[in-house]
């Protein structure tokens, strides 16, 4: 079983305001709804990995992946045998910015628990852009 999810939203700030508070781990609950407090290990690149406490208690390990500064990063989820893959990506336009997260959950329920993962996201991400517009 599987799930899919993309959101994109535009932005004045910069790809490096943006990126300034994706890798501050320690900022996410600020903008992220759905997230009540992050650690990680070590700074943030390939490799790192840390815990996410959802709002809720719910405690979830995650790896980050792929991170390509100021431009993207990739971590990996894992709760049980469910798996997600968040993709975050911002690219430089003429005016700002355009930010896109992409979600993929695979293994058991992927299906019934995507839209809950993904059903803050609009709100995340257009508290993402307050902020680092508020950065420029």
């Amino acid at each position: 079983m599987s799930f899919e999810y993309e959101g994109t939203v535009t932005t004045s700030a910069s790809p490096k305001d943006v990126w300034h508070l994706w890798s501050d781990v320690g900022s996410w609950h600020c903008w992220d709804p759905s997230v009540q407090q992050v650690c990680m290990e070590g700074h943030f690149a390939e490799g790192a990995a840390g815990t996410m406490t959802l709002v809720g208690g719910l405690e979830a390990p995650f790896v980050l992946e792929i991170v390509e500064p100021n431009s993207r990063f990739l971590d990996r989820v894992t709760m049980g045998d469910l798996v997600i893959h968040i993709d975050h990506e911002v690219k430089a336009t003429d005016t700002g910015s355009e930010v896109t997260v992409r979600t993929h959950l695979s293994g058991p329920g992927a299906a019934d628990v995507g839209p809950i993962v993904t059903g803050d996201t609009p709100k995340a991400l257009e508290a993402l852009v307050r902020m680092a517009e508020q950065k420029s």
